[in-house]
């Protein structure tokens, strides 16, 4: 089996279209949909797209499509879910969405174990396998990839959450983070993903910037701007990002 492993999109509908261009050229056999599909700037277009993938797409719930549930079934307003640190893009999607997308984003499984060729039992979660919050990164160190890992049979892991691309081999396991779809820390602009099978591919694809934050602008969200702007529009140092993902994990 081949499998596209997109993560990240962030309600980026015309990054999200742009990659399933490619993916569909590369002929693939399942597209794993890796968490945080949303909250972003297009959810309901991002969501209709997904739907129509139909049985090729496996999704993996991410803590942005939870947070979204959350916000939609809460009965508090949006001022009150906002005072939660990382919940206002969720309280506004929540509002701009229906049951039914609702309702695809509880579907979201924890985690899916898929045979991919050449890698074999392949486990496809968010952050790491047992948080879908868990910040690992590049720079991660060893004695933090440990508990996270411990107890995983796979011996290929591919998350996302931190929106960088990395291949790393830790003891008998290989992480492979996917990127992001919609808002990558890169240092450079484009929608990343993953080619598996029979090896591991590292994608990036480029697509219209410019028409794609206009349309994301016109969507209605009033914190796009602040979304965008260091991934998309300013993209600012990748390292600077890790670094500050480390400094959270380790409670600095």
């Amino acid at each position: 089996m081949r499998v596209a492993a997109l993560y990240d999109v962030h309600a980026n509908a015309p990054a999200l279209d742009a990659v399933l261009v490619e993916v569909e050229r590369a002929g693939v056999d399942r597209i794993v949909v890796g968490g945080d599909v949303v909250p972003g700037p297009l959810p309901v277009k991002t969501l209709a797209r997904l739907r129509a993938l139909g049985d090729r797409a496996v999704f993996v719930r991410g803590n942005g499509d939870r947070w979204v549930v959350d916000a939609f079934d809460a009965s508090g307003s949006r001022a009150e879910q906002a005072e939660r640190p990382g919940r206002l893009w969720a309280a506004w999607t929540a509002e701009a969405i229906d049951r039914r997308d609702r309702d695809l984003l509880a579907s979201f499984a924890d985690r899916v174990v898929l045979d991919v060729d050449g890698l074999g039992p392949t486990l496809f979660c968010h952050g790491s396998p047992r948080d879908d919050e868990e910040l690992l990164t590049a720079l991660t160190p060893e004695r933090r990839w440990r508990p996270a890992l411990e107890g995983v049979r796979e011996a290929v892991v591919v998350c996302g959450h931190t929106h960088a691309q990395f291949d790393r081999q830790l003891g008998p396991w290989r992480v492979v983070n996917a990127g992001a779809v919609g808002l990558p820390y890169e240092g450079r602009a484009g929608a990343y993903w993953l080619l598996l099978g029979p090896g591991v591919e590292h994608r990036r694809t480029d697509y219209d910037l410019d028409s794609a934050v206009a349309a994301m602008r016109a969507g209605g969200n009033p914190d796009t701007d602040e979304l965008l702007r260091e991934s998309l529009v300013d993209p600012t140092d990748p390292r600077k990002v890790l670094e500050l993902f480390e400094r959270q994990a380790e409670g600095c």
